[in-house]
């Protein structure tokens, strides 16, 4: 049974991986679940960004924090990069598929290969690390996934057609996990932020009007800060959410609920 009060939200003695967390919301993330206490493995394409990074949570935090440089894209390098995950901290307790990419332009002008990017990027990596850690997470008999999505999952906007479609594929992929994986005392959920201001949405956020479309369009009247996300990730990577399954939770200022 979940244990009561603040103690279910105790990460101590867990441990994770949040794939692309070198910068940006999943720098964030990884931080705010070494704040728990988790003992956290940054992910990243760089090995010195990620490193840093790495470094950074540990100072700031006190946890002992790793870092792995491998590609989500690719499942030979997803095993390799697994293996080292392992041999850092066993079998992760929670997997934080957060690696992603953005490719803007209308549909009729969409070039095959930002396709594939998005396909292989925000999707193909979810599945391979999924199927990955799940093997392991099954023999345990427990274990966390946790998607990051999008609003985008439900609301499309001009010029992210294919975007969206990767983004709503996380939704029924988490629910899929769910029924594969809640009788091994596994629970998949998944994260869609609305807009947050980052290094890259930086360009949108100058955009004075696109930022007051934003401001205008969230009920909360604001772009979001990575920090609003900690809470709700604590909580899906805790046992405080073992009886939380197949779900997506929308961080996003109360934009999917009002037209």
């Amino acid at each position: 049974m979940t244990p009561a009060g603040l103690s279910a939200f105790d990460l101590t003695g867990r441990t994770a991986i949040v794939t692309g967390s070198s910068q940006g919301i999943g720098r964030t993330l990884a931080e705010g679940l070494a704040g728990a206490g988790a003992t956290v493995v940054v992910h990243g394409r760089d090995a010195a960004k990620a490193a840093t990074a790495a470094s950074e949570i540990q100072q700031t935090t006190g946890v002992v924090t790793h870092s792995v440089v491998f590609d989500v894209t690719d499942a030979a390098a997803v095993d390799a990069g697994m293996s080292e995950v392992e041999e850092l901290i066993g079998i992760p307790d929670i997997l934080v598929n957060n690696a992603g990419v953005q490719r803007r332009a209308p549909i009729a002008e969409f070039a095959d290969e930002d396709w594939a990017a998005l396909v292989q990027t925000n999707l193909s990596s979810v599945f391979h690390l999924s199927r990955r850690v799940s093997a392991g997470m099954i023999e345990r008999g427990s274990g966390k996934i946790i998607q990051i999505g999008s609003v985008q999952s439900q609301l499309a906007r001009p010029s992210i057609a294919a975007y969206s479609a990767t983004k709503g594929a996380i939704v029924m992929f988490t629910k899929g996990l769910c029924a594969d994986l809640a009788p091994h005392g596994i629970q998949a959920n998944a994260i869609a932020p609305g807009y947050f201001a980052t290094e890259l949405t930086r360009a949108l956020v100058e955009d004075e009007q696109f930022s007051s479309w934003v401001r205008g369009r969230t009920p909360a009247g604001r772009w979001g800060d990575t920090r609003d996300l900690v809470g709700a990730l604590v909580f899906l990577a805790s046992t405080a959410s073992d009886f939380v399954n197949g779900q997506t939770l929308f961080v996003d200022g109360g934009m999917t609920a009002v037209v």
